[in-house]
């Protein structure tokens, strides 16, 4: 039978004895609202074929090929493969897998779509490091003063890939680089559960729609403030054959980096979009 456990009181569910490729539906049913209620879903154990990763990724709705087209599986350009299309190459040519760490964000906020959840399947896991970090966006939002929740009501962020400093950017494509800004409301109802968060992160934000920088800036910093909230992160240490599902309408996420560049990190990631 399968066994759901909370992994921190605020985010994270911990799923064991299911195989995601046969389940029944009361079964998916479960596992789905689990996901609601936790932001973060863990299914451990997994042993699945690239299509039956993609079968699986397609429950939660549809799959949207990644920005960055170098990073795709050449067969299942839906599936994007983490730690082993790196774009920097050693002194021979050969390819090195990139192990920096990333700061936190929420995936996808510069597509004009709403992403819904990213999903990881891990293949290779280092011997250490290379934690993945989440934090909930629902407790962010909770936790801000009254006088700031009136404040950020109505406004817009506007984010772009990589942020002001466009970190990253070089990996996309030029008509991607030429993309405008995609703009999303700061603080989002979430459309399952209706329940409000912050939606900001320092990663990809470039300001917010109709205020100077100066002034912008000073709010965001104050929302970053609040960003992290006690019993509301979750630190997921890789286990080879596990699923990672986060909602990215209510989450934030950050590598951690600190694994050893002499042993492979690799998953393949799905991205989900909201309809």
């Amino acid at each position: 039978t399968m066994k759901i456990e909370a992994a921190t009181p605020r985010i994270g569910a911990l799923v064991t004895d299911v195989d995601v490729r046969g389940m029944s539906d009361p079964e998916w049913t479960t596992l789905y609202q689990t996901w609601l209620d936790h932001h973060v879903l863990i299914v451990r154990g997994q042993t699945l074929t690239k299509p039956e990763y993609l079968d699986y990724s397609r429950r939660f709705g549809r799959l949207k090929p990644h920005r960055v087209k170098k990073t795709r599986d050449p067969e299942y350009p839906e599936i994007t493969l983490m730690g082993v299309t790196s774009i920097a190459k050693d002194a021979k040519g050969e390819k090195l897998i990139l192990n920096r760490g990333q700061g936190w964000h929420t995936d996808s906020p510069w597509d004009t779509e709403i992403c819904k959840g990213t999903q990881l399947y891990g293949l290779e896991i280092p011997s250490y490091g290379g934690d993945t970090l989440f934090a909930s966006m629902h407790a962010a939002y909770d936790a801000l003063p009254e006088r700031l929740k009136q404040k950020i009501a109505p406004l817009k962020v506007s984010f772009g890939y990589g942020g002001r400093e466009r970190k990253g950017f070089d990996l996309l494509d030029p008509e991607d680089q030429a993309r405008p800004p995609a703009i999303h409301d700061m603080v989002r109802v979430h459309p399952e559960t209706g329940r409000k968060s912050l939606y900001v992160n320092p990663t990809h934000v470039i300001g917010i729609v109709g205020m100077e920088a100066e002034e912008a800036d000073k709010i965001l910093a104050e929302l970053y403030w609040y960003m992290l909230q006690p019993n509301a992160e979750y630190r997921h240490k890789w286990k080879v054959g596990d699923i990672v599902i986060w909602d990215n309408r209510c989450t934030v996420h950050s590598a951690a980096g600190g694994n050893p560049s002499d042993q492979r990190r690799v998953h393949w990631r799905t991205t989900i979009m909201e309809n």
